[in-house]
Parts: structure tokens; C-alpha cells; sequence
């Protein structure tokens, strides 16, 4: 491709109604390539693809489009370290995320749906013993999965790999087509990802991807008529305006929105566990990930030493290029976004927090780094521990009682991943218990890939990730007959 990525609409490369605009790598600060600039126009031309390759695909038979997947994952991985070097310079990664937790994870949920196991589809046969007519109305009962439709997927720009293989798989994977429109600061690795596809035999239309700067270019993704589903990964602000127009043309919607994880650190806690598990904060993704322990509760007993350790523990982390091997912490992504970090620290310390550790821009000559900050004393009322930052920020609040810590964990607008450290399990699942929030780690910060993805409250609407996706990009129908 010639001066600039082009887009991919109906099988066909396409050149952008409103040119191109460049992509910065946020560690050094200089342009890593020109993205396409869609018209809204050419978004409906996409979605109109898709609805027309929807006939043929939805009737394509699991194991083709399976194996359609299987061959998607094979090449990207093949192509690991071209790939992880392109969302690398795209994202600010370091270059062990960027090959393990980006390219590597999209490989891996393209395998993952590419074996769909039967009992993941099924629904179980009902037979009912009367109905309103007596013997005579007793009628069998079968539930099957149809796929949605067409589904336009508007993805993150954290994870530029690992988010839209996460919802094109399994939509593809359940007899449904695609609309991409990647986050504008890293689209490049999205238009990749259609590539192998492409390469790995997916008809035209199956997948498209669109993108821009424009918010028309997303609005248009949304609410273009030939669209069945939305699938969004991002803010709790731009979710409601989607979910509106969702609302109003009754298009399904999957939404996995912001987060402001609450992280109770008990009095009998690992306090080593919970450092390293809250410490992540600092240096996955720079915190830019919706699922971080950014809120911590410290039960007073801990405090203290709590306090302490996350600040040596935070001070311990190499800020710098995401290229060299020991480095930790990378850039944010862009120098608003790094803007905005830095104002959230200092709305903490005018709001009486006290920055233990960090808080200062690192002596670094270009790129958008923020240094991990620790806000101490903090509130739950403070504008800190209730929005979220989206950066290496971490707030720590104390309480007394096991009730005054879920109470505070739960005053909260969010409900993604919530967390519980605590050296007696049976007392930390008692309390995960009590936590209004789609998924509470105990004693860990890990993920289990099968367990089904989702928030309560302002955090999401749907459960993905697993079998739980393929539920989620399908409808259910039932068909009965005479018994």
C-alpha cells in the first residue's frame, strides 16, 4: 500500500474519502503511519457489504468458518514480531506486552473460536407434559442459536489486537459479519488483523474496516441501518450515546464500559500479593486498562505498611522506551491524554491527597510518560477515587470494618472487576460475594479467559469472553412443533 493505509470495504482495498492523518508513536513522538479517513458514506458502503456477504456466511457451515479462524490465527501468529512491533510503536507497549498480551491474545482467541465445541451452541430440548388444551396441546420444543446479523465493533485503543479479536472471532465464529471501526490513535494493527483474514479466505464483506478521526465516521458505523448489533469497548460517556441510538432502532448491544476497580486489602492480606497485584496498575498499559485495582481499600490495620510498600514498590519501576527490555512503565498515548493524567493529580492534591510517590512528568526528553503516582489520605467522595483516571494512578482510602469496606467499594458508579486480598480464602469469597461488580479476583489480579467478561451498573451491559461471547453475538430462536 502506497502513502497511506487504505480501507477495507466489500474485499476491496479502498482509498479514504478524507485522506489520511498520521498515527504518533507515543514514545518518541514521531509518525509511525497515515491512517485512512472514511467518509460516512463509505461507512454505509461497508455496512451494506456486510449485510449482502450476512446471506451466504450465516449459511456457511460452522466447520468452514471455523476453519476460516484457525488459518487467521496461524498467520498472525506467524507474523508475531512485525505485528507486535507495529502495535508497539501504535500503543506505547512495551515490546513484552505488545508480543504476549496483544498479538499474542488475538492469536489465541482466534484458535479459541475457531474450536467450538457443540455443546457451546446447544440449548436444551423442552418437551412440555400439557399445554393450555390438555394432552392434545402438548407440542415439542427446540432453542437454537441464530446469529445476530451484521455487527459493527468499535474497539479500544489500549489493546489494539486483543479487543477486536475478541469480538470478531466469536461474531464470525456464530454466522456473523463485521463492521470495524478501530480507536483513531492506533488503527493500523486492526487493518492487519482484516489482512490475515483476508489471506486466511474470509469472502468479501465478511469483515470491513473503516476508521477516522471523525466522530461522523463512528456515528455513521452505529446507526447505519443495515447494522444489527453493536459490540463498543470504551468510556461509560461514549456507551450511553451508543447505547441511545441502540435503544431507539432496537439493535442489540454488547457494551464493556469504564472502571474504577476497588481493591479491599483485609488486616490478615499477603500485603507482597497485593502490592503486586495493585502494582500492575502502574505498569499495564500504563494503567490504561478499565480493569485495574485503582481504588484501594485498606483496612486500617494494613494502612500503613500498605501505603509504604505500594510507594517503594512504585518508585522500584523503570519509566521509559517500551523498546528496551527493562522497562516497565510506557508512554499514555497521546500528550492530551497525558494532559489530562496530570490533571487529575492535581485535582488530588487541591482535594487534600497526599502524593507519596510520583506526580512529576519523568525527565524524559520526548514522549507522553506520566510518572506511577501514589495519592494517599484519599476520600471516597474525592473526584480521584470516583472517576476514572485511566493512568498510573492509584488512589488508597482506609476503613475500619469488613461493612464499611464493601459499603465504600460499592459507592461507586462503576461495576467492572472489583478485588479482595485477605489471608482467610472462605472470608474473601464471603465478601467478593457482597461486591456489586461483574467479576471480583481473590488474592490476584489474573484472568481466566473462559469466564464470562462483563459490568453491573455503569461499567456494561453483556457478558463476553468464552462460550459466554457465542451467546452474546447470537439470538436465541425456538421452534416447535406437534407432540
Amino acid at each position: 500500500m502506497s502513502e497511506g493505509q487504505r480501507l477495507f470495504v466489500g474485499g476491496r482495498w479502498t482509498e479514504p474519502d478524507g485522506g489520511h492523518y498520521p498515527v504518533t508513536d507515543p514514545a518518541t513522538e514521531e509518525t509511525v503511519g497515515w491512517a485512512p479517513e472514511a467518509s460516512p458514506a463509505q461507512v454505509r458502503a461497508a455496512c451494506a457489504a456486510a449485510r449482502e456477504a450476512f446471506a451466504i456466511w450465516s449459511r456457511t457451515r460452522p466447520e468452514e468458518r471455523a476453519a476460516v479462524l484457525g488459518r487467521a490465527a496461524e498467520i498472525i501468529r506467524s507474523s508475531m514480531e512485525p505485528y507486535a512491533e507495529l502495535a508497539r510503536a501504535e500503543t506505547g507497549a512495551t515490546t513484552g506486552t505488545a508480543r504476549a498480551m496483544q498479538v499474542g491474545v488475538a492469536a489465541a482467541r482466534f484458535r479459541r473460536y475457531a474450536s467450538v465445541e457443540p455443546a457451546e451452541w446447544a440449548v436444551a430440548p423442552q418437551i412440555n407434559e400439557a399445554g393450555p388444551m390438555g394432552r392434545a396441546g402438548v407440542v415439542g420444543a427446540l432453542a437454537v442459536r441464530q446469529p445476530v446479523g451484521v455487527v459493527t465493533c468499535v474497539t479500544s485503543y489500549n489493546n489494539p489486537w486483543a479487543n477486536p479479536a475478541g469480538k470478531v472471532a466469536p461474531a464470525l465464529a456464530m454466522g456473523n459479519t463485521v463492521v470495524v471501526k478501530p480507536a483513531p490513535q492506533d488503527p493500523l494493527s486492526v487493518y492487519r488483523m482484516a489482512q490475515a483474514l483476508e489471506a486466511a479466505g474470509a469472502p468479501p464483506g465478511v469483515v470491513n474496516v473503516v476508521s477516522g478521526r471523525d466522530v461522523g465516521v463512528g456515528e455513521a458505523a452505529v446507526a447505519c441501518d443495515d447494522v444489527d448489533m453493536v459490540s463498543f469497548t470504551g468510556s461509560t460517556a461514549v456507551g450511553r450515546r451508543i447505547a441511545e441510538v441502540c435503544g431507539r432502532d432496537m439493535k442489540r448491544q454488547l457494551m464493556e464500559l469504564g472502571g474504577k476497580g476497588a481493591a479491599l486489602v483485609l488486616d490478615d492480606a499477603d500485603l507482597g500479593s497485593a502490592v503486586a497485584g495493585i502494582g500492575t496498575t502502574f505498569s499495564f498499559y500504563s494503567g490504561q486498562i478499565c480493569t485495574a485495582p485503582t481504588r484501594v481499600l485498606a483496612q486500617r490495620g494494613v494502612y500503613d505498611r500498605l501505603v509504604e510498600q505500594l510507594a517503594a514498590y512504585a518508585g522500584r519501576l523503570k519509566v521509559g522506551d517500551p523498546r528496551e527490555a527493562d522497562t516497565v512503565v510506557g508512554p499514555v498515548i497521546s500528550a492530551e491524554h497525558r494532559a489530562r493524567v496530570e490533571a487529575y493529580v492535581e485535582l488530588g492534591r487541591k482535594e487534600g491527597a497526599t502524593v507519596v510517590r510520583g506526580g512529576e512528568r519523568p525527565p524524559l526528553e520526548r514522549g507522553f510518560y506520566v510518572s506511577p503516582t501514589l495519592l494517599a489520605d484519599c476520600a471516597n467522595d474525592m473526584r480521584v477515587a470516583r472517576e476514572e483516571i485511566f493512568g498510573p494512578v492509584v488512589v488508597v482510602i482506609p476503613f475500619d470494618e469488613e461493612d464499611e469496606g464493601v459499603a465504600l467499594a460499592n459507592d461507586s458508579e462503576y461495576g467492572l472487576i472489583d478485588y479482595v486480598w485477605s489471608g482467610d480464602v472462605a472470608r474473601a469469597f464471603r465478601l467478593a460475594r457482597r461486591l456489586r461488580a461483574g467479576g471480583v479476583g481473590v488474592n490476584t489480579v489474573g484472568r481466566n479467559m473462559e469466564a464470562p467478561f462483563g459490568g453491573f451498573k455503569k461499567s456494561g451491559v453483556g457478558r463476553d469472553v468464552g462460550s459466554y461471547a457465542l451467546h452474546a453475538y447470537s439470538e436465541v430462536q425456538a421452534i416447535v412443533w406437534p407432540g
